[in-house]
């Protein structure tokens, strides 16, 4: 019998414009391809390119665990690993970030001996920094989940951007809504100011455009007033430094000590 194999593949954030060629070549040669995207006609456009396209998204239902979702949705594209056809994946985004879906099937087919690969993609982060005018480089960032960010205890550095994702699902510990309320975003304000956050401090809800005629959201507030705006799954919050960087005298004498030997 002829042995299966799995793409997991990302079509970038918006529609027809991110997508790469060995992306679009997955899609096409393959014998199946399950789809998770943002929209539905993104959804449309991947159909158009192979002639057996499943769409993930009806395993999603409110009041359902997610956890339950994921592991039916990597059952459905292992089934036709098994059956020894060609398996393609198609993610919106990065099928690497914030996806448990491909890491899992992919993990899952390489241990049953399968061939299976995951390409690289334009993610909500790439978008991001291009939308805000970010370079990591120069300030650094933090990224975290915020439902993690606040079960966890997570320091913080103030001299660097912090990115939230997740932010509209913030505090939920079912992992079955959609979003969560203006008291769990208040606890979160709390955390933040524990780590020396100020409440007026400007912050910034974003979300990439995933149609050509759309634009991205780039809402800019004072941290307070985050318990009363509109936030979404797919919702980002990025709180810039909130401290200027603190030189490392110590390091930096050291470090002027080796030029000056030559070293």
């Amino acid at each position: 019998m002829k042995k299966g194999s799995l793409a997991c593949v990302g079509t970038g954030m918006m529609l027809g414009a991110h997508i790469g060629p060995r992306a679009r070549s997955h899609i096409e040669q393959a014998d199946v391809v399950f789809v998770a995207v943002s929209d539905p006609l993104v959804e449309l456009w991947v159909q158009g390119m192979n002639r057996d396209v499943r769409s993930l998204q009806p395993y999603y239902a409110e009041g359902k665990p997610r956890t339950d979702t994921y592991r039916e949705m990597v059952a459905a594209m292992m089934v036709e690993v098994r059956a020894g056809r060609r398996v393609c994946g198609a993610f919106y985004g990065h099928p690497g970030v914030f996806a448990v879906v491909p890491h899992r099937a992919v993990a899952q087919a390489r241990e049953e001996g399968h061939d299976a690969v995951m390409e690289a993609a334009v993610s909500a982060e790439d978008c991001l920094y291009a939308d805000l005018g970010i370079d990591p480089g120069t300030y650094g960032c933090q990224h975290y989940e915020a439902s993690q960010f606040m079960f966890y205890k997570r320091r913080i550095d103030p001299s660097a951007y912090l990115i939230l994702w997740q932010i509209g699902v913030a505090g939920d510990r079912t992992l079955a809504r959609f979003e969560t309320g203006a008291q769990f975003r208040h606890l979160l304000i709390e955390l933040l100011a524990e780590q020396g956050c100020p409440a007026e401090h400007e912050v910034i809800a974003y979300e990439a455009a995933t149609l050509p005629i759309a634009k991205p959201r780039m809402e800019r507030m004072p941290l307070s007033d985050l318990p009363r705006v509109r936030l979404q799954l797919s919702t980002t919050l990025v709180i810039p430094p909130f401290r200027p960087l603190e030189r490392n005298h110590a390091m930096l004498d050291r470090l002027a000590s080796l030029q000056a030997s030559g070293a």
